[in-house]
């Protein structure tokens, strides 16, 4: 059975099912009863506007899970941005994220807004936020605390954006705080609901965007 605890603290959970598969689209196939506990907790997470970490190995289809809960949530009118963390380097992942300002670095040709501001009201998925680095986990850490977005190149000029942040990861974050190679106080600002799907084979999976 798919079991559910609440707090910021230890987070919420929603254990992933053995045999799960994921159909084109954002449907979970199956209509085991384990199959259908899921998808209603998925419908509960959704009607929640709580910060989600999804966790589970590369593959598992944590970005299908993720389109589910902003296409099922008061926010599906509005943007979904993924984001890969792991795919670009410190720089321009802060651009990504926050946008940059014209001359702000070499490149920086013109304003640019990031996916937190584009995406206002909608949702922003970080995959693989476990490869981000310190310095970029303060940035989002400051970030979800203040709502405040900042570009790269902007001095003093802020403005306030409305985004749910859902996270990704194939890394135990836990372990990761205990090394001191990511932050505790991000760790349970993301972990306030978190979604562990197992390996599963999504070889036959045929969806628009990336699959995490």
């Amino acid at each position: 059975m798919t079991t559910t605890t609440t707090g910021p603290e230890n987070g919420g959970r929603v254990n992933g099912l053995a045999g799960m598969r994921l159909k084109t689209g954002l449907e979970l196939a199956g209509g085991s009863p384990e199959i259908v506990a899921l998808q209603h907790e998925l419908d509960r997470v959704a009607r929640s506007d709580a910060k989600v970490l999804i966790t589970g190995e590369s593959g598992v289809g944590k970005e299908i899970v993720a389109r589910r809960i902003h296409a099922r949530s008061p926010r599906a009118s509005h943007m979904f941005a993924p984001v890969n963390c792991a795919g670009l380097p410190e720089t321009l992942l802060e651009s990504e994220l926050f946008g940059h300002v014209k001359g702000s670095f070499t490149g920086a040709y013109r304003d640019k807004p990031g996916k937190m501001e584009t995406a206002h009201l909608g949702t922003v998925f970080l995959d693989e936020v476990g490869e981000m680095t310190v310095r970029m986990q303060g940035m989002l850490l400051r970030f979800l605390e203040t709502g405040e977005l900042q570009k790269v190149g902007a001095e003093g000029n802020t403005r306030n954006v409305d985004v749910r942040v859902i996270a990704a990861t194939n890394r135990d974050l836990r372990e990761l705080v205990a090394q001191g190679v990511f932050r505790e106080d991000l760790f349970y600002r993301l972990n306030v609901i978190q979604i562990s799907l197992p390996v599963c084979r999504l070889q036959s999976l045929a969806h628009v965007g990336r699959v995490g």
